[in-house]
């Protein structure tokens, strides 16, 4: 086998992000995904660890490694990252976020201190390390906002994610339904939004519904905008995906926004799935606000 192949039958995921968003937990995930994790690995070391990795012939194929603000330069990491793309070694960033004050709470009720904390105020620490770490995320390959995950929903959204081989899709993705009221995703790469159709809301019978039920589906789905907006939205991911897969794109999160996120968005976002599937493309969807009040 060439040094070529070997490089290319590496699978290296950089776990980053933000401190207290759950890098730890996704290395558990990982691992028990068949990952062989390192955490803490100083940036500049990560080319040497493929090259003994690609060399290991009987070892793992797929790694992470966690790599954070207290692991040595942003800088280094760049060009880690840089040197492993130039040596054709698969290579994707795994980015961890979490809103401001979600953050805020987990460092109070832990009682541990933030690694770029040398005041008392932590929402200080969290505004230097996010501003630190905005380029590396523009980077990122897949984003998670764990705001509003709890263990048991990461862990599965983790698995969905990573429990693929790159082989058994070549993009794989993901669709949200949201409601715009309870703040945009922070990690979609695409976002529509479907508010322009008429709203199930004020129908009384179908407001105490959700758009999974057939009577919301058909309400929202015989809607003349909606046809022509579901065509045009055939069409354009026609263009998008296979352009994706092309560019080496391996993740790709699109959100669909209504108002509450309980009818309009959840339908269009199943129709969305449909879509997906007709033009060769699966997709996983995931309704964020459908049980929310």
């Amino acid at each position: 086998m060439s040094r070529a192949q070997m490089s290319e039958d590496l699978d290296i995921t950089v776990i980053t992000g933000l401190s207290g968003a759950g890098r730890s937990q996704a290395a558990d995930v990982l691992e028990d995904l068949g990952f062989f994790v390192v955490d803490n690995l100083p940036p500049a070391l990560i080319p040497k660890f493929a090259e003994l990795a690609r060399n290991t012939r009987e070892g793992p194929s797929r790694y992470a490694l966690g790599v954070d603000v207290r692991s040595g330069s942003m800088e280094d990491l760049h060009l880690a990252l840089d040197e492993l793309r130039a040596q054709r070694v698969r290579t994707r960033i795994l980015f961890l976020e979490a809103a401001d004050e979600v953050l805020v709470r987990r460092y109070e009720a832990s009682r541990r201190k933030h690694p770029l904390g040398e005041s008392d105020r932590v929402s200080e620490a969290i505004a230097g390390e996010r501003a630190l770490m905005e380029p590396l995320r523009g980077q990122a390959d897949v984003i998670v906002d764990t705001s509003n995950l709890n263990v048991h929903e990461l862990r599965d959204r983790l698995r969905d994610l990573f429990a693929h081989t790159e082989a058994d899709e070549a993009l794989q993705t993901s669709i949200v339904s949201f409601g715009f009221k309870n703040g945009l995703p922070l990690d979609v790469d695409l976002v529509f939004d479907c508010r322009f159709l008429p709203n199930p809301h004020w129908v009384e019978a179908l407001r105490p519904l959700r758009g999974t039920d057939s009577a919301v589906r058909r309400y929202v789905m015989e809607q003349p905008e909606t046809e022509a907006f579901v065509t045009e939205l055939e069409r354009l991911f026609a263009l998008l995906l296979p352009a994706y897969v092309k560019e080496g794109k391996s993740y790709l999160s699109i959100g669909v926004g209504c108002t509450g996120g309980h009818h309009r968005s959840v339908v269009l976002a199943e129709e969305l799935a449909r879509v997906l599937d007709r033009i060769g493309f699966g997709a996983k969807v995931h309704h964020r606000d459908i049980s929310r009040g």
